[in-house]
């Protein structure tokens, strides 16, 4: 398949790129091409990983207290960090 830029705007962005990186005009729309790719893709995957730690952030809240004391307290150490 065989690209065809109609945007002169377009045009010139790609050959300012060609010219910044040495690449051939081909090389330089393919890794633009995959770059943003990319970064959409792990865009997506980032904000459902979020969306997910936000909900366990929420149920985790929302589970009772057990035991009132600090963590130090239950773990047993001391001021001064040893057990206690």
């Amino acid at each position: 398949m065989a690209l065809s830029i109609k945007s002169p705007a377009a045009d010139q962005l790609a050959r300012e790129l060609v010219a910044a990186t040495g690449e051939s005009l081909t090389e330089a729309v393919e890794t633009a091409i995959r770059e943003r790719l990319d970064r959409q893709v792990h865009g997506v995957r980032s904000r459902r990983i979020h969306h997910r730690l936000d909900a366990l952030r929420t149920e985790l809240r929302a589970l009772p207290v057990v035991d009132a004391r600090a963590a130090d307290d239950i773990i047993g150490y001391d001021e001064d960090g040893l057990p206690a």
